[in-house]
């Protein structure tokens, strides 16, 4: 039962977007610049998907690992073993050595900010990470911690249903973070509505 009286039928932060459209729009305006935009970032939409659902999972936020999984198995064309494979084990993960050392400073940020170490800093760079895409990490990790505890802090519905996330992720992924949440009926169906 979520903390205040949130509209029905909308998932996680998509519910707290309807129920404060003031703060909605620059949450979302951030979210569309962090992982969606491609020319805000050298990292793929896909890898930053990954760094959102990592550290989504870090914080165990069902909601938004789900989501941000879902989305990031369409950035990755479909590939949600990969997603799985982050989750449970970036070291080992089929990905990039660059993108297993940025996940390891998201996964610092995640705990303590001033966790992240200089040493840990030279290993992304030596592993083909820019300045740019470790800002961008760093910005992700934190700003999901911040996404994870407003949902999670307001007790926000979050669905059971595999295919709620998923229907999301392929809307998410193919038209990006500013377009109209899916409604989710009383029979699990998603039904895109306006806010």
């Amino acid at each position: 039962m979520p903390h205040v009286a949130l509209p029905e039928g909308f998932p996680g932060i998509r519910s707290l977007f309807m129920y404060s459209p003031v703060t909605a729009l620059p949450l979302n305006h951030l979210v569309q610049t962090l992982l969606h935009d491609p020319a805000t970032s050298t990292l793929t939409p896909g890898e930053r998907e990954l760094i959102a659902t990592y550290t989504s999972s870090l914080n165990q936020c069902k909601y938004c690992a789900s989501t941000h999984g879902a989305i990031a198995k369409y950035q990755l064309d479909g590939d949600g073993d990969l997603v799985e494979q982050v989750v449970r084990d970036p070291a080992n993960a089929a990905i990039s050595d660059k993108l297993k050392a940025l996940l390891k400073i998201a996964a610092k940020v995640q705990q303590d900010g001033r966790k992240v170490l200089p040493a840990d800093i030279a290993f992304a760079r030596e592993q083909g990470a820019t300045d740019k895409e470790i800002h961008d990490t760093v910005l992700i990790a934190a700003a999901f911690c911040m996404y994870n505890r407003y949902v999670d802090g307001l007790a926000t519905w979050a669905p059971d249903d595999p295919a709620i996330y998923d229907a999301i992720g392929k809307q998410r992924a193919s038209e990006g973070y500013m377009t109209v949440p899916f409604r989710v009926s009383t029979q699990g169906k998603e039904t895109a509505t306006g806010k």
